[in-house]
């Protein structure tokens, strides 16, 4: 199945763990990929990511810096794009306890902002990963996972 091929991709969250994953199985599995955007607000992971996927070798891989949270960046970053994977999150539970309203921003509002970019930009694909912590959340890293779940079932009525 080559159902990467000749389509452009954008990542939330892709300078992290699976985003570096995700990168290194397109290139290798869909060598016909036009396009994949890394959008994420860690600059040097983005460098890090560079050396590691050097552009003259992968012209196709770009770098957008932006968080989830900005709605205008991330409409202006899916211009162009076919399909979006979601992965941008607040993912450890003693972040999220520690720091509530920040987890809410990125897990919830930012949810709302990728799912809002994708109507505004006509992306009709959109994956987003979520957590074994969203199926009976205990804390509040998994309730906002279960409300980002919830948000992109009804994005797709």
């Amino acid at each position: 199945m080559r159902m990467f091929n000749n389509k452009s991709i954008l990542i939330t969250g892709g300078a992290g763990l699976f985003g570096r994953c995700f990168i290194e199985t397109i290139f290798r599995d869909y060598p016909g990929v036009k396009r994949v955007i890394v959008y994420s607000r860690d600059v040097q992971k983005h460098e890090e990511i560079q050396q590691l996927y050097p552009k003259r070798q992968f012209p196709q891989l770009r770098f957008f810096i932006g968080d989830v949270r900005d709605c205008e960046r991330l409409i202006r970053a899916c211009e162009g794009v076919n399909i979006i994977i979601h992965a941008a999150t607040i993912a450890s539970i003693e972040a999220a306890e520690y720091n509530p309203e920040e987890c809410v921003k990125t897990n919830i509002i930012g949810a709302e902002n990728v799912i809002d970019a994708a109507l505004k930009t006509g992306v009709h694909d959109l994956i987003s990963l979520s957590s074994d912590k969203a199926c009976a959340p205990l804390n509040l890293y998994g309730a906002t996972q279960l409300v980002s779940d919830k948000l992109f079932v009804e994005a797709n009525n």
